[in-house]
């Protein structure tokens, strides 16, 4: 009774109906019946407002209780609408002596008929009438309708006939869930009932098992949409893989099937044991919470946990800062955690399911034992495998490995009770199952299988069997990093990395990753490339450098799973330098000699190299979509080629004079020019030149070049395919800041630079080329896109207007990337050419950036030779190969630490980039 008691004050407290109804009949007397309705407006709109705010105090202080606030919301929004009705039917238009036909009842349907809102959800509304609807029913409606937008509130509605409600719902999936949840809010009693008993007598009997196909069918179309992972960094907390919208799903099945008013009550149906319903509760109740935050710290109806929103979140619910883990990673690993549930109760769920309905599940793969003998006391459940007691895993824990090594060898699916299972039981998995001999060469064969690793290693996963064996896997489950670079956590980038591998091998990459494919099965040390791809990333967060620690964890791990020494040795190596392919292919001049030679002291073998390329290549792939592309494996590729010939004959096969020389040939043959006249052209480009750019560039800068005649400037764009960029070629006057005031109108006419290359000739003139990309790394491809870019670099060229400013009007690359803190450093280094000091710039990207530190290095009296252009989401990488004014490198401590400085400021935007216009 006390419960009870405290349940109404507490509701009180958001809103009393009773008072307000008092409040109002004294509006009515004061100013009519229609008179007082703007009085009456203004009271609701006050009594909203001062409801929201109790539940946004009562969110603040009580932050992870979701039912709680969705349930206070959606009484909020039952006490107006009745408050608004009765008002409406007793003085707006009252029915003294209705006829059977004026009768209205008023259904909260969807969502809010679960009693479920956040504080923006659309207030959806079913008006419903016996029979056609007259002439009053309709005033009421409009009246109703009119009050509820005026409160500024967001109704969604139907005003229907019973008649008509069931013709529509049995046509219509969407309207009949959205009544499936029908609650009656205020009205005619009797219209509700009959509706509920014709709903469930007309529209859902016979049809259950067709009502089950399309809702599951609808879910997996919106997991499409959403991205197809519970494991996306910035997931949707209402539609997304793991979401409410998962378990409410699960929710309007079971209540079809079994005609249950509460979710609890499923647990007697035995579509949920009480321990799965309580997990189903403590997720929703999670994700209730979530959301809640989401819309008031938004004010409106915003479900997508957003980067920007992920920290404010993490701190409205109490999550803090901790050793090599930020609160926002610690909040978002609980999110996916939570996410992760959802996914086990969805299987469980969907298997009582399928038995309830005796139907027979679809299997993906049609390999089977000859005998099941082969199963090993394990068994066979409509085609899955299945344990045959309840102590089958305790008896043996070694079993939880081979469960999943026999779903792997054979092709089965595994039964969801031999996954709650397997899941109550990991626990068993100890030390002494770690180290048995035979649980780890079952967990290497799985890991390195040449069927589909990827997908049973996830149901491992799952399970929570792989992280309780390798317990450093299980430290990185539900590990997110906070940037924008990243799309997965930790655990599903690995997994999806060793799927990407077995769809190398397997050749279903051929097209994008030839030389991969052909290489991976000729791989003497196979077992190797797929363990380090387990292991690459597991030593992160946890407070260093997680390339250093994941080779620690290696040679520790390696030996327990039956690898040898020097595959120890191996891994571990791997682990450690797993990023210096695409560090060097992409932050590193290959055109550069020292930049091989130092790539090849550190590799020292072509068996290393190949690992370190397969390695490197999955890990790139598997950060999300449109992280990889042809420009990268163009680059990779390029990399790969230049050390394996200095691996394998220990030098370049030709030198600096032969590579001038073929270069000046091919330009030759192409341009079948007099001997004279292409000796004068030839001339006119330093050594330097030959030896940087690739044949076809040559060619292309050749032709503009004597196209140009005397012009002083030509401009030359177009669609370069095998680098997946757009090329950029400027002929122009050489002198000081040219290459900033190019690069600031690439910028503006929205692309991207990715290389450049910066040359002078001998007589003086510049020939620049850059690759550009635009902010979802595509090239431009089309005439217009190209001749904005002409155009642009032109005005620039020719026009003496400050650029700065323009370019800091330009949006951020990426939205929400000021949500990230990128704290920007510079590193110089004489050691990494022969020829230039390189220079690194860590940053947040920026439109002006680029065009910053150009500036900053002209105004440091510094040549740029080269630049090379990378960003990893929020933060950008640049570097650029630069000499003083004479061509020699920036030596000096004092002027490298000058130069540094300025970088900082310009990386910083602490300086005005343009009061030293050349």
């Amino acid at each position: 009774m006390k419960a009870l008691r405290d349940k109404f004050e507490g509701q009180r407290g958001i809103i009393d109906r009773r008072a307000l109804a008092g409040t109002i009949d004294g509006l009515i007397a004061e100013h009519g019946g229609k008179g007082a309705r703007p009085a009456i407006r203004n009271l609701l709109q006050e009594a909203l407002a001062a409801g929201r705010a109790e539940i946004a105090h009562r969110l603040e202080a009580e932050p992870t209780e979701g039912h709680a606030r969705a349930a206070e919301q959606a009484h909020l929004i039952d006490q107006i609408i009745r408050l608004i009705y009765d008002y409406v039917t007793g003085q707006l238009y009252p029915s003294s002596n209705p006829s059977s036909s004026e009768r209205l009842s008023l259904h909260a349907v969807g969502g809010y008929g679960r009693g479920e809102m956040a504080p923006h959800s659309d207030v959806d509304l079913a008006f419903l009438t016996p029979y056609k609807r007259t002439g009053w029913t309709e005033q009421v409606v409009e009246a109703v309708l009119y009050f509820l937008w005026d409160l500024g509130l967001k109704v969604g509605h139907s005003s229907r006939s019973l008649d008509e409600m069931v013709k529509l719902a049995r046509e219509d999936v969407t309207i009949r869930t959205s009544l499936l949840e029908a609650r009656f809010i205020w009205g005619d009693r009797g219209i509700y009932d009959e509706a509920a008993e014709r709903f469930w007598n007309e529209v859902v009997a016979g049809s259950v098992p067709r009502f089950i196909q399309q809702k599951i069918e609808e879910r997996d179309a919106r997991h499409r949409r959403m991205g197809d992972s519970r494991y996306v960094v910035e997931p949707n907390v209402k539609e997304g893989k793991g979401g409410l919208r998962d378990l409410q799903t699960l929710y309007w099945i079971g209540k079809y099937m079994y005609r249950v008013p509460q979710a609890a009550e499923l647990v007697a149906e035995g579509l949920f044991t009480r321990a799965e319903y309580r997990k189903f509760r403590r997720a929703e109740n999670f994700l209730w919470a979530v959301r809640c935050h989401l819309h008031t710290i938004t004010g409106r109806a915003e479900d997508r946990l957003t980067f920007d929103l992920q920290r404010e979140v993490a701190e409205r619910m109490g999550y803090a800062d901790r050793p090599g883990s930020s609160s926002v990673e610690r909040f978002m690993k609980f999110y996916f955690t939570n996410a992760k549930t959802v996914g086990d109760l969805t299987g469980l769920f969907l298997s009582h399911l399928e038995e309830a309905q005796a139907k027979r599940m679809h299997h993906r793969f049609t390999r089977r034992p000859k005998s099941l003998k082969k199963l090993n006391g394990f068994q066979l459940d409509q085609g899955r495998i299945a344990i045959p007691d309840d102590d089958f895993f305790r008896e043996d824990p070694v079993r939880l490995i081979e469960m999943f090594w026999l779903a792997d060898r054979y092709g089965y699916e595994i039964h969801p009770l031999a996954m709650r299972a397997a899941r109550r039981d990991s626990k068993s998995i100890d030390g002494p199952v770690r180290r048995d001999a035979r649980a780890n060469q079952l967990f290497l064969d799985v890991l390195s299988s040449p069927r589909d690793p990827a997908m049973v290693l996830r149901w491992m996963n799952e399970a929570t069997v792989f992280g309780r064996f390798v317990p450093e896997f299980g430290r990185v489950v539900a590990q997110m990093q906070f940037d924008m670079y990243h799309h997965y956590t930790v655990d599903e980038h690995t997994i999806r990395a060793i799927g990407l591998l077995s769809d190398i091998e397997s050749g279903k990459l051929a097209e994008d990753h030839p030389i991969a494919t052909d290489m991976l099965p000729k791989l003497k040390h196979r077992r190797v490339l797929y363990v380090a791809t387990l292991l690459h990333d597991i030593a992160k967060g946890r407070g260093g450098d997680h390339s250093v620690l994941g080779a620690q964890v290696a040679l520790k791990l390696c030996p327990r799973l039956g690898l040898d020494a020097s595959e120890t040795e191996l891994v571990s190596w791997l682990v450690r330098y797993h990023l210096l392919m695409s560090a060097t292919a992409f932050k590193r001049d290959l055109a550069d000699y020292k930049t091989i030679a130092d790539f090849t002291d550190q590799v020292q073998s072509i068996e290393r190299l190949k690992l370190l390329l397969l390695l490197t290549v999955v890990d790139i792939r598997a950060v999300g979509p449109g992280v990889w592309n042809s420009w990268k494996r163009q680059l990779l590729g390029d990399l790969y080629s230049a050390a394996e010939e200095v691996l394998r004959l220990g030098h370049k096969e030709h030198g600096r004079a032969e590579r001038i020389e073929q270069s000046k040939e091919a330009l030759k043959a192409a341009l079948d020019l007099p001997e004279k006249e292409f000796a004068r052209l030839a001339k006119r480009f330093p050594d330097a030149y030959w030896i940087a750019e690739p044949d076809d560039i040559v060619l292309r800068n050749a032709r503009d070049l004597l196209a140009a005649g005397d012009d002083a400037l030509s401009i030359d764009a177009c669609y370069y395919a095998e680098r997946g960029a757009t090329l950029v070629s400027v002929y122009a006057a050489d002198h000081p800041g040219l290459f900033y005031r190019i690069v600031g109108a690439i910028h503006l006419a929205g692309a991207s630079v990715i290389d450049a290359r910066v040359h002078t000739t001998t007589d003086g003139m510049a020939m620049d080329n850059f690759l550009v990309q635009d902010p979802q790394n595509r090239p431009f491809c089309d005439e217009d896109q190209l001749k904005r870019l002409e155009d642009s670099i032109v005005e620039a060229l020719t026009s003496r207007s400050r650029m700065v400013d323009r370019l800091e009007q330009r949006p951020l690359p990426l939205p929400r990337a000021d949500a990230f803190e990128v704290a920007p450093f510079v590193v110089s280094d004489n050691d990494a050419s022969n020829r230039f000091t390189v220079i690194e710039v860590n940053a947040r990207d920026r439109p002006a950036l680029l065009n910053s530190l150009a500036q900053a290095l002209f105004r440091s009296k510094a040549m740029i030779r080269s630049a090379h252009i990378m960003t990893y989401g929020e933060r950008a990488v640049d570097t650029f190969y630069v000499t003083d004014l004479l061509g020699a490198k920036i030596e000096g401590s004092q002027r490298l630490k000058t130069l540094e400085a300025r970088l900082m400021e310009a990386a910083k935007g602490e300086f005005d980039e343009e009061r030293q216009v050349a």
